[in-house]
């Protein structure tokens, strides 16, 4: 009886979530701050440019907040467009390895309680921090996992910083593994919505993404999104994935987890619906403009 109200909490929580509702993706909004700049791992395909107006792309922002300011944003662009029910942390780092990002999530639970917090990580310090997400009030959670072997994630993770201390090469894959999928547990065990992202990287990590849509699925997460790799930094060199070999992994591990095929791969800063291309910092200009014209207008 227990575990089906919390299939039913997480059910309701999806149907509203344009990432992990297709039904939602083009009705409902989400707003991504960015306040969490620090990083605490080395992937290969991450550029940790953070400026990049004209891009749209993970770990891409126009500007840097601080908690207060991110709180001032969301109830400036709340009130101006109700569509938007879900805020969330996605960046430029990783929200996990910057102390604003709870300072961020405690404020705007006790601010505006009916939206749904959300956080996105690489895994590394899910395990240390969860217990602080849920009592920030953040029931969404997608976590990238791009491996099962560390022998893989040695491909795509030269290093990690894991609680003050540098590691590298193999020993360092093992820790992020093997912290990934215990966060993972423990974020499904305390009745977090779960979403595994995983970047499809050509030559590298094909072989194992079946076994982490097996995984995940038998452990109880909700949803799947197979990210086609964007050719940047280490592996400028490695072309992206046909729409064909995406699709073709999707249907394999669509066979273990339910499988996500919306997603834009958003910005740090991304606000709107899935289909809007927009970042906050634009949307609030825009709002701001509009209000301010139709002032001159009475």
């Amino acid at each position: 009886m227990k575990e089906h109200v919390k299939r039913s909490k997480k059910r309701d929580r999806m149907k509203n979530h344009p990432c992990f509702s297709e039904e939602a993706h083009d009705k409902f909004g989400r707003i991504h701050l960015p306040v969490a700049p620090a990083c605490n791992i080395r992937c290969g395909y991450c550029d940790r440019r953070f400026d990049c107006v004209n891009e749209s792309r993970p770990g891409v922002s126009s500007v840097l907040l601080d908690p207060d300011e991110a709180v001032a944003r969301v109830g400036e662009l709340v009130e101006r467009n109700e569509r938007l029910t879900v805020v969330g942390v996605a960046g430029p780092g990783d929200p996990l390895a910057n102390e604003e990002t709870f300072r961020t999530f405690r404020q705007l639970n006790r601010i505006y309680p009916d939206l749904l917090l959300c956080v996105s990580t690489n895994g590394l310090n899910l395990p240390d921090r969860l217990e602080d997400l849920v009592r920030a009030g953040v029931r969404g959670l997608t976590v990238t996992i791009n491996a099962v072997f560390p022998e893989t994630a040695l491909k795509i993770c030269s290093w990690i910083n894991y609680r003050g201390k540098v590691y590298e090469g193999l020993e360092a894959a093992e820790i992020l593994c093997a912290n990934q999928w215990r966060g993972l547990l423990n974020a499904i065990d305390a009745g977090m919505t779960v979403k595994v992202n995983t970047v499809l990287v050509p030559g590298i990590n094909e072989a194992d993404i079946p076994y982490i849509a097996w995984s995940a699925g038998r452990k109880g997460a909700d949803v799947m999104n197979i990210m086609p790799l964007i050719p940047q930094a280490d592996f400028a060199h490695i072309e992206k994935p046909s729409p064909g070999a995406l699709h073709a992994v999707r249907l394999e591990c669509g066979k273990y987890l339910k499988q996500m095929s919306h997603c834009r791969q958003c910005r740090a800063d991304a606000c709107g619906t899935l289909n809007e291309d927009g970042d906050m910092e634009y949307e609030l200009l825009a709002s701001r403009m509009g209000e301010e014209y139709c002032e001159t207008l009475n």
